[in-house]
């Protein structure tokens, strides 16, 4: 026999024999080629495949010196706190990462990019809207303009000489429209959406 048996690598590891039977089924134990295992190449790939809480937890014993007083190559506990830690935060960040996905799919979290331009674009066609506004409707508000100051002042739409009408240009009326819109846009256009 090259190597050790079950029981002999149970006695030098520290481990209980049923753990060496589930670490040569999980492929954790360097073999020979007889079947015998290989003890240095066992102890690094059990030390390379396991943390260091559970191997601790598997030997029974929390400080880093085996029976005889020598260094087992466990970490202390200052590194097993700072592994602890960084295992710890590792899963609070997948939590997080799956809590946003989750968000995304029900659609309560969008692209920020996106957002910014489907606002920004929103935005523009509002402004070109009220920048032709009043070329759509100058028009109709003189003629509506003229008919209530006709109405108002008891003459017709036709009136009879000497009584002069007031008459309302489409033209002017549309001028003054837009430079108020204008002056509304520019106050509007001060506005800053911030999506932080």
């Amino acid at each position: 026999m090259e190597g050790m048996s079950e029981r002999e690598y149970s006695a030098h590891s520290g481990l209980s024999r049923g753990a060496i039977q589930k670490a040569r089924k999980a492929g954790r134990l360097v073999l020979y080629s007889d079947g015998s295992i290989n003890a240095a190449g066992s102890d690094v790939r059990r030390a390379e495949m396991t943390d260091p809480d559970q191997q601790r937890r598997s030997t029974g014993r929390t400080n880093h010196t085996d029976r005889t007083g020598g260094d087992t190559g466990l970490s202390g506990p200052a590194d097993s706190s700072s592994y602890l830690k960084a295992r710890t935060a590792l899963t609070v960040y997948q939590a997080q990462e799956r809590q946003l996905a989750i968000q995304k799919k029900k659609g309560t979290l969008v692209d920020r990019a996106r957002a910014e331009t489907l606002v920004f674009r929103l935005a523009r066609q509002e402004r070109d809207t009220w920048i032709t506004w009043p070329s759509r409707v100058a028009a109709l508000m003189a003629a509506e303009l003229t008919a209530e100051v006709a109405q108002q002042s008891g003459t017709s739409a036709r009136p009879e000489p000497p009584v002069r009408p007031v008459i309302i240009e489409a033209a002017i009326l549309q001028r003054v429209l837009e430079t108020h819109v204008r002056d509304q846009l520019d106050a509007l256009a001060d506005l800053r959406v911030s999506l932080e």
